[in-house]
């Protein structure tokens, strides 16, 4: 993908918090540098894993970053905001152009949460429309940009296997927010396969690596997504773009993705959950039908070029 800056290219401070969404966001025509340590802990990694990481991302040490020149700093994580900010950047560096990417929507309180990053310099960017709601932003300006996500070209859908799949990383630690219980009680009632890290704790498959997820996803009938109170997924969102229908709970932002009907299913009621999960492994048709509506409305609000030029647009504006 060729996307042309606004104007020139630029030099942004961030860290390494989310894989996928950091290879996403390097797709904004400018250079990001990534603060590393020792080890890559989490937080700190550089260009580690399996993505196809581009020339535009850098690793810059921590004991480095005083020495170098930003047009801009991206926070990603409250210990960044809160330690690195004042441990890692100089003074000046911390006068910069500054962005903090909050991924989550509050913990604390559905609604009486006030982030901790208060700065009337700073630009405070929610990944969905429900988090910035959600949030209580105080003095720092809050914006939004949707999520954009991009699969590997010739994964279509198939839909062979007669049973749902589960994308969830360290599913029984996160407990019930991440719908642990649900699933557990789903999956004694019809066929469900779960994948991410840890999976096995919960008698699943296992991690699937970045590049291999969205093919290994297209042989399932649906994605059934069991989380009560998150983000919206990329996982979700890049099954959607391979032609999976998804049924779950009509929670956070997903409520507003999913057509009922159309290109998936979402209700309060579990009961009414496992019906369409049962009717969509008894119908494939019916599954092929919703998931390509999914597809299609994931290629059009979740598009990594508007993303990608919705990057630039706040970055270039920020920076001068």
């Amino acid at each position: 993908m060729l996307l042309r800056t606004r104007g020139r290219r630029l030099r942004v401070l961030t860290w390494h918090v989310h894989g996928n969404y950091l290879y996403y966001l390097s797709q904004a025509p400018h250079e990001f540098h990534l603060v590393t340590r020792p080890g890559n802990p989490p937080g700190y990694a550089g260009k580690v894993g399996q993505l196809p990481w581009g020339e535009n991302l850098h690793e810059v040490p921590a004991e480095r970053v005083p020495e170098e020149t930003f047009d801009v700093v991206l926070y990603q994580h409250r210990i960044h905001w809160e330690r690195d900010r004042q441990e890692v950047l100089t003074e000046s560096q911390r006068k910069l152009p500054r962005l903090y990417i909050e991924h989550d929507p509050p913990f604390e309180s559905p609604f009486g949460q006030r982030h901790w990053a208060q700065d009337r310099g700073l630009v405070l960017v929610h990944v969905t429309h429900f988090n910035r709601l959600m949030w209580d932003s105080g003095v720092t300006r809050a914006t939004v940009i949707e999520h954009g996500v991009k699969v590997p070209e010739g994964v279509r859908y198939s839909g062979d296997l007669a049973k749902g799949l589960v994308i969830v990383n360290h599913l029984r630690e996160r407990g019930r927010r991440l719908g642990a219980d649900a699933y557990a009680d789903m999956r004694k009632r019809v066929p469900l396969d779960l994948v991410g890290m840890d999976a096995e704790s919960m008698e699943g498959l296992g991690e699937v690596g970045n590049m291999d997820l969205a093919a290994f996803s297209a042989r399932y009938r649906f994605l059934f997504n069991p989380m009560r109170w998150t983000s919206l997924g990329l996982a979700l969102i890049e099954s959607m773009m391979v032609g999976l229908p998804i049924v779950g709970f009509p929670t956070t932002e997903l409520a507003t993705v999913i057509r009922n009907g159309e290109s998936g299913y979402l209700d309060n009621d579990p009961r009414r959950v496992l019906d369409a999960m049962r009717t969509l492994i008894a119908v494939p048709e019916l599954a092929r039908s919703w998931g390509e509506a999914a597809r299609k409305q994931a290629a059009e609000r979740f598009d990594i070029r508007r993303f990608a030029a919705d990057w630039d647009r706040l970055l270039t504006e920020v920076a001068t």
